[in-house]
């Protein structure tokens, strides 16, 4: 925005690499706003009909952001004008420029504030995601992922004993969930019980109940977690931790459907639907013998493998962003999103912990940033050397355009009108794109 034709001519040259539109004064401006929604808007505070002035422009500015508050506002100020600079940052803009132009320095500014547009857009449209997740609880947009999600949809309106495999922190407990949510027991109870967290000498009154009488200080007949579990789902977290003893006495109860308080001789129905899970390798437990190969067969008839973080294409990113929006609302933070290193980072990070670790670090990264974007440094990860990463850009162009399609089919179900609106493309260039990169759905 700037009324000076010759001014105005000087401009366009210096940003030849972006798409420019030039308006003299608000009502043009406001026009141009609409049709184009630009991401940067560079106002000079000097209009028409008050050139001399700066209501005009300040009047502009907050009808600017009232229409779109995502705009980034660089305003232009006349030489030693700094407290109208100050009070425009106070009313929302991004940042100031004071004449006279150096247009190497403004093309600086503009292209920062562009980059800080593009990033918090990229934030909105993944904290957006968790609304559209192909599970309650479940964040994934990851082919690795959604194919999980596509068994446990599946697998949870049977009865079948699911043995759920993955490493500590993938979210086991997570799909235990789904598993329950999704089957004709929803209404019932779903009880959790951690098999490596309680002693073993108390694990069989908690997964079995007991008498009154049956040992010092049972005073009162007690139901386990099984009986709790009647007409629900019994989920059995760390299950490779449960002692040889116990499990003789669980095979039976999967078998007979029965139990047995422990102190007690009745035999006590039970209708229940088993969940398991463990990050162990069970068929190592089952050659050293801590594991009967009989359970195993018994809580397997399905087996779901969670992968590791790592290994889930493009969710580390997502899952970070719906962290940080969700804890910068609890905490009242002021943080729009993450900075271009703390995205390379986060994609390029190895997460041994899995989700859990990408949680806590968001956590720890929105109580500790001082900035409106998180910084790789805030999450304590190692910035990533651009210079290192094989950056071809016809290369790396086409490697992000053949996994965003990918993960777009992946999540629209191969449906091709739906993946094309999902990418923003119509159906011809999605149908040239999968032919060039050779994909099917």
């Amino acid at each position: 925005m700037e009324d000076d034709k010759g001014l105005q001519s000087q401009l366009r040259w210096a940003f030849e690499d972006f798409e420019v539109a030039i308006a003299g004064d608000r009502e043009e401006a406001i026009a141009h706003l609409r049709r184009f929604e630009p991401g940067v808007v560079l106002l000079d505070l000097g209009l028409p009909p008050d050139p001399g002035g700066v209501t005009e422009g300040m009047a502009t500015l907050t009808e600017i952001l009232s229409l779109s508050p995502d705009t980034k506002i660089v305003v232009v100020t006349g030489d030693n004008d700094r407290a109208n600079a100050v009070r425009a940052i106070g009313l929302g803009a991004y940042d100031f420029y004071q004449k006279p132009v150096d247009p190497q320095l403004l093309g600086l500014i503009i292209d920062r504030a562009y980059r800080v547009h593009e990033l918090e857009r990229d934030n909105r449209r993944f904290s957006r995601i968790e609304d559209k997740m192909p599970l309650n609880g479940i964040i994934a947009t990851s082919p690795q992922m959604l194919k999980v999600c596509r068994t446990v949809e599946k697998v949870a309106p049977t009865n079948a004993t699911t043995l759920l495999l993955g490493a500590s922190g993938t979210g086991k407990e997570r799909f235990a969930r789904a598993l329950h949510d999704l089957s004709q027991r929803a209404k019932g109870k779903m009880i959790a019980i951690n098999c490596a967290a309680i002693p073993a000498n108390l694990l069989e009154s908690e997964l079995f109940g007991y008498e009154k009488g049956a040992f010092t200080g049972a005073t009162q007949t007690t139901p386990g977690k099984i009986e709790y579990a009647d007409g629900g789902t019994l989920f059995l977290d760390e299950i490779g931790d449960l002692p040889l003893e116990l499990q003789a006495k669980l095979l039976r109860f999967l078998q007979e459907r029965v139990v047995e308080r422990v102190g007690g001789r009745k035999e006590i129905p039970v209708d229940v639907r088993i969940v398991c899970a463990t990050h162990q390798d069970l068929s190592t437990h089952i050659s050293d013998g801590r594991f009967r190969e009989d359970l195993y067969y018994r809580i397997s008839e399905l087996v779901i493998n969670i992968p590791p973080l790592r290994d889930r294409d493009g969710d580390a990113l997502v899952l970070a962003t719906v962290f940080l929006d969700r804890f910068a609302k609890e905490m009242g933070r002021n943080i729009k999103g993450f900075d271009e290193q703390a995205r390379r980072a986060i994609e390029t990070h190895h997460w041994p912990g899995n989700v859990r670790e990408l949680e806590s670090r968001v956590k720890r990264a929105v109580i500790l940033s001082d900035s409106i974007n998180v910084s790789a440094e805030d999450l304590e990860l190692e910035e990533v050397d651009f210079e290192d990463a094989p950056f071809n850009l016809k290369q790396v162009r086409e490697e992000v355009e053949r996994k965003a399609i990918r993960r777009a089919l992946s999540h629209c179900k191969d449906n091709i009108s739906d993946t094309a609106t999902l990418l923003g493309i119509t159906r011809p260039t999605l149908y040239n794109l999968m032919e060039k990169y050779q994909l099917k759905p």
